[in-house]
């Protein structure tokens, strides 16, 4: 069988109560709902963090963010730069004679030249590199040439931008990455998308805004699929959509997005099942990957990087310890596999260990809550993520000052769920369970200590 292409489709800050084939109707996705019916669902997948930067650095080398030095959404401090020394999974498909493209978000290293997505193994880049965008005054660059707003809808040039690429490689295989932004704040759609989820009685502004920012880019993966299938390229294309992590349900009022999220605890930002875990759809009708099967196994952000290598033929990084393993023996023949353990932490700034941590061992989940001191962000540098962002020209150089001082309180007590009994995470089982409680401790707090001596040792700044 020839080597596939591989599209890899991304949503922003989408919860698993966005996919239709999760909430009942609330919202209108027929492209994703045909697309789980035609490939294979896994209901058992998790992001590597609660929220993007982290988590695009993992799925980018297959390896925990903390490794990657990529830890945090500050741009203007650099704690967004993916390390200069990690292979990317563009490189190793480029070095594997694929053509690489990357249409949309990038966020792992917004400002510098060395950091830029065309220095990280992409052929291709038509986005933007910061963490937000406007939807229809947007500024997007194609390698380097920025690009004016032209009063199309952002996720529609997306879209569109995506299908051109697939006509330009047609004859060669290629490694396609669509992260569209939506539906990630600012809220804005179409008139036409809006007005299908303007109801009062059901829904907020806020949560119909994200409804319609979703129904739009539905009908740009529909768009996808028919140009793969109009060349002649449905067959042999490992075609994936997932989410970065769990749906933000901040704002207030009217404005507020807090929504139907399957009953998970928390959302974007938080550990807990409703923050990482998120629906992974694929389609590989050459490989058998058909007909709606659901596959329950474990899965991670981590391991797409091995597992794509291997469905390409293409060498994975070499010397390099990959955190992540090959899925294709549970995603095309059906074995089942022995879960490994896996962790989470994410705070504002440096990492704290002890806040807003996770590990699954099996069914067993232990949860280290937020302290609330630790997510604290300066709102001066806030505004300058923004405003750098959408006013590149203003850069001169990331913020090389101290990080501002902390003081912070002590932990909370850690929390135990079994997971396949309990997945809304109801019923802590802590205080039932001491003995598996310091096990799990000593196992989550060894592996923090063995990434962060990865952090430490590759620099962030160039």
């Amino acid at each position: 069988m020839p080597r596939p292409n591989i599209v890899f489709i991304m949503a922003d800050d989408m919860g698993y109560g966005d996919f239709g084939r999760f909430n009942n109707g609330l919202t209108e996705s027929p492209a994703l709902d045909q697309l789980s019916t035609d490939g294979l669902c896994l209901t058992q997948h998790y992001s590597a963090s609660c929220v993007c930067t982290p988590a695009r650095a993992s799925l980018l080398t297959g390896r925990y963010p903390h490794r990657t030095g990529a830890i945090e959404m500050r741009s203007t401090r650099g704690l967004d730069r993916l390390a200069l020394r990690e292979v990317t999974v563009a490189d190793a498909f480029k070095r594997g004679g694929y053509t690489t493209g990357l249409v949309g978000k990038w966020h792992t290293g917004v400002y510098g030249a060395e950091y830029h997505p065309n220095r990280r193994g992409f052929d291709e880049f038509i986005g933007f590199r910061g963490g937000g965008m406007n939807y229809y005054d947007w500024l997007i660059e194609r390698n380097g040439q920025y690009q004016r707003p032209t009063g199309q809808y952002l996720t529609d040039l997306l879209t569109d931008e995506a299908v051109e690429f697939l006509r330009r490689h047609r004859q060669a295989p290629f490694f396609l990455s669509v992260h569209y932004n939506a539906p990630h704040t600012p809220l804005e759609a179409p008139d036409a998308d809006i007005a299908r989820f303007i109801d009062p009685a059901r829904f907020t502004r806020g949560v119909s805004m994200v409804y319609a920012m979703i129904r739009c880019m539905d009908r740009g993966l529909a768009r996808i699929r028919a140009e793969l299938l109009r060349l002649g390229l449905a067959e042999n294309t490992l075609l994936l959509f997932t989410s970065d992590n769990g749906p933000a349900m901040y704002g207030a009022g009217d404005d507020c997005m807090a929504r139907f999220n399957c009953n998970f605890a928390g959302g974007k930002g938080s550990v807990y099942e409703g923050g990482i875990r998120v629906p992974m759809l694929l389609h590989w009708p050459a490989a058998g990957m058909t007909g709606g099967r659901t596959v329950a196994e474990f899965a991670h952000f981590t391991d797409w990087l091995p597992t794509l290598c291997a469905a390409a033929q293409v060498a994975p990084p070499a010397n390099v310890r990959l955190d992540g393993q090959n899925l294709l023996p549970v995603l095309r023949d059906g074995k089942s596999q022995e879960n490994p353990r896996r962790f989470w932490q994410w705070n504002r700034y440096s990492p704290v260990g002890d806040c807003n941590a996770a590990m699954r061992d099996g069914d067993w989940k232990l949860v280290r809550p937020i302290i609330a001191k630790a997510m604290w962000t300066a709102p001066e540098e806030m505004a300058l993520d923004r405003d750098w962002e959408m006013h590149p020209e203003h850069f001169v150089d990331i913020l090389r000052t101290p990080e501002p001082p902390r003081q912070l309180p002590p932990a909370p007590p850690p929390e135990l769920y079994n997971i396949a009994a309990d997945p809304e995470e109801k019923n802590n089982l802590a205080p039932a369970h001491p003995d598996r409680v310091h096990r799990m401790l000593q196992n989550l707090e060894t592996w923090f200590e063995d990434v962060e001596a990865d952090r430490r040792s590759a620099p962030r700044t160039a």
